[in-house]
């Protein structure tokens, strides 16, 4: 991460008006941004390219639309590795950023990117062969990996099966997609902190869907996750904005350290 990119996006009052407007609704096209502001379609899109670069924008494909998504990322770095250093006031700041970009988006979707200093080979084995997963993030994935096949999800010692767990798609060091786990009450095993009606709530509410898409840049990989298909106000939402940062976190590291 280029810390001075990430300050240097965010010292423009027009690119701090564009987070605004994508925490308050995540997920916009370029046309939506520019109905809701009052900038020329080609300021919005050079600040874009800008906010994009620092990686505190990220985006996806939707049909013809590209949309754009706040990432929390290289904040949460920079929190984390930067913030003792500043004094009370700045951190009080810097902090409410934090949580500006961490903030629900659109709803019923999730989405975090982060870049990783590794390969698509590399980084894609992390995320589909268990002997790494368990170890990178925490959990691994038991399958085939090809399309309509089903998985198990293994993660501190238990193991889920369902016949709804389906691999959507599974395009080797690009794009892999699945039917999310099944929410068991064996899972408090894993996660004694999370109590035992928000696990029967999150049984209970449709099957959502996780998708990773690799590209390279440069000497890295951006790796996009996306989680969606959720109740917006239920508990699985919850639940993944917590635990996905974290997994991620743990990938990257992981990653770059045994490089």
């Amino acid at each position: 991460m280029r810390v001075d990119e990430v300050f240097r996006a965010l010292a423009d009052p027009s690119r701090r008006l564009l987070l605004d407007s994508l925490n308050d609704t995540n997920g916009q096209s370029l046309r939506e941004l520019c109905s809701g502001l009052s900038m020329a379609r080609q300021s919005v899109s050079k600040h874009l390219a800008v906010l994009e670069a620092a990686n505190l924008v990220t985006t996806l494909r939707q049909g013809r639309e590209k949309l754009h998504y706040l990432n929390a990322e290289p904040i949460n770095a920079i929190a984390d590795r930067w913030i003792d250093r500043y004094d009370s006031t700045r951190v009080e700041a810097f902090a409410d950023l934090k949580t500006v970009l961490e903030s629900p988006g659109k709803p019923g979707e999730f989405v975090y990117t982060t870049y990783i200093l590794t390969t698509p080979e590399r980084l894609w084995q992390a995320i589909t062969n268990p002997a790494y997963s368990r170890g990178y993030l925490g959990h691994a994935i038991e399958s085939e990996w090809q399309k309509g096949s089903t998985y198990t999800w293994v993660e501190g010692g238990l193991r889920i099966d369902d016949p709804e767990q389906v691999i959507v798609e599974s395009d080797a060091y690009q794009r892999l997609a699945f039917m999310y786990h099944a929410f068991t009450p064996e899972l408090r095993q894993i996660a004694p902190d999370v109590n035992e009606e928000d696990i029967v709530k999150a049984a209970a509410e449709p099957r959502s869907r996780v998708s990773f898409d690799i590209e390279p840049v440069g000497d890295q990989v951006k790796l996009t996750l996306s989680h969606d298909g959720f109740d917006p106000a239920g508990a699985v939402r919850e639940m993944i904005s917590h635990g996905w940062p974290i997994k991620l976190s743990s990938l990257k590291s992981g990653l770059e350290q045994a490089a």
